[in-house]
Formats: C-alpha cells, structure tokens, sequence
C-alpha cells in the first residue's frame, strides 16, 4: 500500500467503522490523466450503495481537511468483491478453507496462476493445498491472492 493510501486508511477508518463498516483496504493510483483514491469496504450481509454514500459524505470533508493529497483526485468507495483481493494479513484467517487463486511473479512449471484451498498465511508466505499436496509460496513469489471466483 502506498504512502498516501496507508495514510488515507489511518484517516478514515474510524469513520468507517463508526458507520458498521470494515475498511478493506484504500488505493490510490494513477490511470490515464485522472488520479483516483478508492476505499474499498465491507460488512455483514454485504455493502450497499447506500453504504457507500454514507462513508463517502462521511470522509470527503475529513480528506479536504487534512490536505495531503498534492494532486486532484477522484473519490470512490465501493465492495471488494465477491472475487475480493486479500492484501492485508488480517483478510487472510476468515477465508482458510476456501478457494484462492495465486498469481505469481515467475511461472511455476510453466503456470503463472495457481487455485486452492487456503490453509495458511504467515509473515507474507501463503499455504494453499494442491490436488492433495500442500505448497508454500514467499511474499516475493506472488502478485495477487484473491478469492477464487467460479465463473
């Protein structure tokens, strides 16, 4: 997560949590000439729209005060997904037993994607059960983990 990104989440968390929401994680990128700050939440039962207007009235003048951000942007809130990233070490622990899928950095037999169980993840390494055989992959051998969505 990026400077700005960690700092937007510190900022707005409390908000959020105030709300009945969980911030699940913040980014803030750069595509094409627009900069975008994207808070991304979650709750019981799932995140609606109206979720996401409350915590974006809620924080838009939290943001605006504290004036760190250097560049225009544009705010947005929205669910993490069904197909959700876990990037944080506690979105690891609720999903053990379910499916993930790994993108890794260099291919693995010639793979660059893996699916399993989640049976693990500590300090970065994630365990995921293949085909009857358990694997262990380092924080620098993947990208991505997200959740495994069944298409």
């Amino acid at each position: 997560m990026s400077r700005t990104a960690e700092r937007a989440h510190e900022l707005c968390r409390g908000q959020a949590e105030s709300l009945g929401l969980t911030l699940w994680d913040v980014r803030y990128v750069k595509e094409g000439a627009d900069y975008y700050l994207r808070f991304m939440i979650d709750k019981p039962g799932g995140v609606f729209i109206e979720d996401c207007e409350k915590l974006s009235r809620a924080i838009d003048p939290l943001l605006d005060e504290a004036d760190f951000l250097r560049e225009r942007y544009i705010l947005e809130v929205s669910s993490p997904g069904i197909g959700r990233e876990l990037c944080r070490p506690e979105h690891f622990p609720p999903f053990f037993g379910c499916d993930v899928t790994i993108k890794l950095i260099r291919p693995l037999n010639g793979i660059k994607q893996v699916t399993g169980k989640l049976v693990e993840f500590n300090r970065g390494a994630v365990t995921v059960e293949l085909k009857r055989e358990r694997k262990t992959f380092q924080a620098g051998e993947y990208s991505r983990i997200n959740l495994f969505e069944e298409i």
